[in-house]
């Protein structure tokens, strides 16, 4: 049985220009080192700044690794649910959303899938082996990645939120259905840099 496993990570703390912050840093550097463990084959990247910077202080934890950027990661809206899908909370973040942009994001949403939500094609080199990769990117696509390996509605993608710097680890595997091993993982983390990216209150 072949698996792929997908380690995915929300870029670091980021300030109001979608630049790292020291904090965003900090929590890169930590995820790489909690990562150094593992036998990562790849990291690839979401091309806006702070994924690509995340991307860049993780690798320099691990040996010899390549980085690279893939489009499909982008911070997108993979899915507009219609009026009868969408909790009354939501509805105000979907105002101003047209056909157009409704439709521009579930096509990159297909790309994600395809590129990432399944075993990785063989080669014509060599026969399809385990892999670990990294995915660091958004909170939207990785709700959406989660969404598809749980094969759940597609309005359930509401809701999956991603702390920065934070591990989900999904795994294809051969034969069997995706599994979700990790969400939200954060033990990497000291306390003062947890959970950032959510909504100030209690956390445990």
């Amino acid at each position: 049985m072949v698996t792929r496993h997908l380690h995915l990570a929300r870029h670091g703390a980021a300030d109001a220009f979608g630049e790292l912050t020291e904090t965003g840093y900090q929590q890169a550097q930590l995820l790489g080192q909690r990562l150094a463990n593992a036998p990562i084959d790849v990291v690839w990247h979401s091309p806006l700044p702070r994924a690509a910077d995340t991307a860049q202080e993780i690798a320099r934890q691990l040996a010899s690794v390549p980085v690279i950027e893939a489009p499909e990661l982008t911070d997108h809206v993979p899915y507009v649910p219609p009026a009868n899908e969408t909790p009354p909370s939501w509805i105000g973040f979907f105002d101003g959303y047209d056909e157009a942009e409704a439709a521009a994001g579930q096509h990159i949403a297909e790309t994600l899938v395809a590129r990432f939500g399944g075993i990785a094609s063989a080669t014509t080199t060599r026969a399809p082996t385990d892999t670990h990769e990294v995915l660091i990117t958004h909170s939207y696509p990785i709700a959406w990645l989660i969404r598809h390996a749980l094969d759940a509605p597609p309005a359930r993608w509401l809701g999956l939120d991603g702390a920065n710097a934070a591990l989900t680890l999904i795994e294809h595997r051969t034969g069997l259905p995706p599994a979700v091993v990790m969400l939200n993982e954060m033990s990497h983390l000291p306390t003062d840099l947890r959970w950032t990216g959510f909504p100030a209150t209690a956390r445990p």
